[in-house]
């Protein structure tokens, strides 16, 4: 660990533009990565071949297959962390839930939390989640005192595995003094940003074996009811999709899900790059290096800041998330499907972004009577409401001002993809939008095809700007 930190101190004498273009960060990130190598932490054969991608200045493309598959860093780093509530099951979960809370001068908002965590989630739930807390403050008494807390108030989820308190013992952190004053922060600021970040990466390391999942939170937070059911939904309409990061709320870090295979290599960055800049910003470096270029957001939000005081100084700190609702579970299912149109589609805002549940639409050119928007699921399937939304706030004219709803059967080939034969019109769209329930007692076949039809044409473009599907879901046995 020593060697680390004695690698890491090194950057230090790297002088520090104010602005610095992508290239070079990549290749200052290729050079920290020659000396972190030579201090034996990459085989020869590794050595050798980062040699060769130094000696070519590389592209961002060339740069992230040298992240990915030469320096994975995939093994974890060797801390003893103390246990000072509950201890790990042998058992994977689905989800680990990790905070990181140090002691503020106003308000502290941990307990609610927790107590957030496991009132909004169902007893079924509850049995694929765990709670790790990072006590991550050199203040041992008050660490004794809250763990006390937390015990007494959280005691049978300590004894059914739940939750774990821990610490990272303070001789395993880098020197806070000295840090580099980028962006002309203030000392202090700098010396608690690049603490955080020192404890984020503890907290990922720790997590790394104990599910499959990993969701990160902040210690000032309120959840939404059933939030797990909504992400192992989200996660299982995502299957098959590469993904790095996908986000369930706006604001900082929090509601930020991950693959725990992933949490070595995104421990070892924030370590590396500690000093450099806030935790937040690091992230997206780290989505990108891995290839994901886009944010993947989903709506609404199902986490909300709560606290009035930043663990900063306590500065007032009343950023809300306005996409939080308390009850996401009602989220659609939209079953896996191709999408088809004959609507010109205007650059990249493609058929399928209508029928994502991230924050995107479809944009088409004015279409005309008869042009259409068809979704032909992979299997037949029993569907109980359908809300569709055409148009946006920032142009409200492109909307569907006249189209029909439609379902259809008898999945036959064409030319131009599969398509139904048979369909019946569901309703008539009214302001541009249609939502029809209980379609499973309207049509006696299962459905195969959802067909939006234009009925009359229109000089304005049309945005369609999601497509909403629930299924009906079989009887429990």
């Amino acid at each position: 660990m020593r060697l680390l930190w004695k690698s890491v101190d090194k950057m230090r004498c790297l002088r520090k533009r104010s602005t610095i273009p992508f290239l070079g960060f990549l290749i200052t990130f290729l050079l920290f990565l020659n000396l972190y190598i030579e201090d034996g932490y990459v085989l020869e054969e590794d050595k050798r071949q980062l040699r060769e991608a130094s000696v070519h200045p590389p592209s961002s493309e060339r740069y992230v297959h040298t992240f990915r598959d030469l320096s994975n860093f995939s093994g974890t780093i060797n801390v003893t962390y103390r246990y000072l509530a509950g201890t790990p099951l042998n058992r994977k979960k689905y989800l680990t839930i990790g905070l990181s809370s140090v002691k503020r001068k106003r308000g502290n908002y941990l307990l609610e939390t927790i107590k957030s965590i496991f009132d909004q989630s169902s007893y079924e739930e509850l049995k694929e989640i765990v709670v790790v807390v990072h006590l991550a403050d050199f203040d041992l008494v008050w660490c004794e005192n809250l763990v006390q807390e937390i015990t007494r108030k959280f005691a049978h989820h300590i004894i059914s595995g739940r939750l774990l308190v821990i610490q990272a013992p303070e001789e395993y952190y880098p020197s806070l003094d000295g840090l580099k004053r980028n962006y002309n922060d203030p000392e202090d600021r700098v010396r608690f940003r690049s603490k955080q970040n020192v404890d984020y990466a503890f907290l990922l390391n720790f997590c790394t074996n104990l599910s499959h999942f990993y969701m990160m939170l902040e210690d000032d937070v309120r959840c939404s009811r059933n939030f797990l059911t909504v992400l192992k939904k989200v996660i299982t309409s995502r299957e098959g999709s590469y993904w790095v990061m996908l986000e369930f709320s706006k604001l900082g870090y929090i509601g930020k899900l991950y693959h725990s295979r992933d949490l070595p290599r995104l421990a070892h960055f924030l370590l590396m790059f500690y000093q450099e800049m806030p935790c937040d910003w690091l992230l997206i470096h780290f989505r990108g290096l891995l290839a994901q270029k886009d944010v993947i957001r989903f709506k609404p939000s199902l986490f909300q800041h709560m606290g009035y005081y930043s663990s900063y100084k306590g500065a007032e700190n009343k950023l809300k998330d306005d996409d939080f609702e308390e009850d996401s579970i009602d989220i659609p299912d939209n079953p896996p499907a191709s999408l088809y149109t004959n609507i010109n589609v205007f650059e990249n805002y493609d058929a399928t972004k209508a029928y994502s549940t991230v924050d995107e639409y479809f944009w088409g050119k004015p279409p005309s009577t008869g042009d259409f928007f068809v979704i032909v699921f992979n299997k037949s399937t029993k569907i109980s409401k359908i809300k569709i939304a055409t148009g946006s706030d920032d142009r409200q004219n492109d909307f569907l001002h006249h189209g029909a709803l439609e379902v259809g059967e008898k999945l036959v080939g064409t030319k131009k993809g599969k398509q139904c034969s048979s369909y019946i019109t569901l309703g008539e769209f009214k302001n541009g939008n249609i939502e029809v329930q209980d379609v499973d007692h309207k049509i006696a076949f299962e459905i195969e095809c959802v067909r939006i039809v234009v009925t009359a044409s229109q000089k304005e473009w049309l945005i369609i700007r999601s497509i909403s599907l629930w299924t009906t879901q079989p009887p429990s046995q």
